[in-house]
């Protein structure tokens, strides 16, 4: 069964859900899933209203056709997503495999509402795992540290990069366990797109080595963080995180294997929540209709 989502924010005010409820009752539209919430903060209202297709009399770009008025009347942004249209990703990866195992894996057995277009690494030893699967896999080399043209051989390689992913023009980009950092030209070209795994409880321990960071600091918590990539490094709008408890006879190298558990279940999450139009940016934050 198809289904029409519509999400929207807006200022709030009184008459929201009775204005968009009116709206889909004259359609005789049949609503199977409804979300709300208020930020009385910030003032602003989210709802996210999932309707059966087969209940509207007409496809989907006539529904937004006849939804942006009501939208623009409540001086929101709003979207509409059909889920008989299959989603696009494109995946970046380095060498660490197994947030791209998990993915492929989810994908293979139907659990992400997901077309993956292509893979993309900077090295090519994940190109075999790729392949498993049926799908391209593209080498864009970067240059070593200490190249005297690693600046201009970066500019280069995210350019070919850049032009990879949007030929695919996906919904969701997933740098899964990409360790290079996106230029800002790119993070404000695929704003809300581009979605990143960190493999910390940010807002601690961002950048580098983070796991060997909290060894350091004794800390009785590890984590990691899904959230949307934006110029601030480990810094974009989260979408989920979870942790798992450690203690003093961890090492570093155990916190890495226990924390590579914890990075794929909320990247899967993040990834399959962005999907379904189940997360609405408001600033530097979230809202996460689960």
């Amino acid at each position: 069964m198809s289904h029409y989502v519509i999400t929207l924010s807006c200022p709030d005010r009184t008459g929201i859900v009775a204005r968009i409820s009116t709206f889909l009752a004259e359609l005789g539209a049949s609503i199977t899933e409804a979300a709300y919430h208020a930020d009385v903060e910030a003032g602003v209202f989210c709802t996210r209203q999932v309707v059966d297709a087969g209940s509207v009399p007409f496809d989907v770009d006539e529904l937004r056709a006849r939804f942006a008025p009501v939208a623009a009347e409540l001086g929101g942004e709003h979207r509409i997503s059909d889920t008989g249209v299959r989603k696009r990703a494109v995946l970046l990866v380095t060498r660490d495999q197994h947030c791209l195992h998990d993915i492929l894996g989810r994908v293979w057995a139907d659990e992400l509402p997901v077309e993956i277009t292509r893979v993309i690494g900077n090295h090519t030893a994940l190109e075999p795992v790729v392949a498993a699967h049926g799908l391209p896999f593209h080498h864009v080399p970067f240059p070593a540290a200490g190249d005297p043209a690693r600046e201009q051989g970066k500019v280069t390689a995210f350019e070919e990069i850049r032009k990879l992913v949007d030929a695919d023009a996906p919904d969701a980009i997933v740098l899964a366990r990409f360790m290079q950092v996106l230029p800002a030209h790119l993070c404000e070209a695929w704003a809300g797109r581009a979605i990143n795994i960190h493999h910390s409880f940010l807002p601690s321990f961002a950048g580098a080595r983070p796991y060997h960071q909290a060894h350091r600091r004794g800390v009785k918590l590890i984590g990691a963080t899904c959230h949307y990539a934006t110029a601030d490094l480990d810094a974009g709008p989260i979408i989920e995180q979870d942790v798992a408890r450690v203690d003093h006879g961890d090492t570093a190298a155990d916190m890495v294997r226990r924390g590579r558990d914890i990075e794929r279940l909320v990247l899967a999450r993040g990834l399959r929540w962005h999907l379904e139009d189940r997360v609405l940016i408001q600033g530097n934050r979230t809202v996460v209709f689960r």
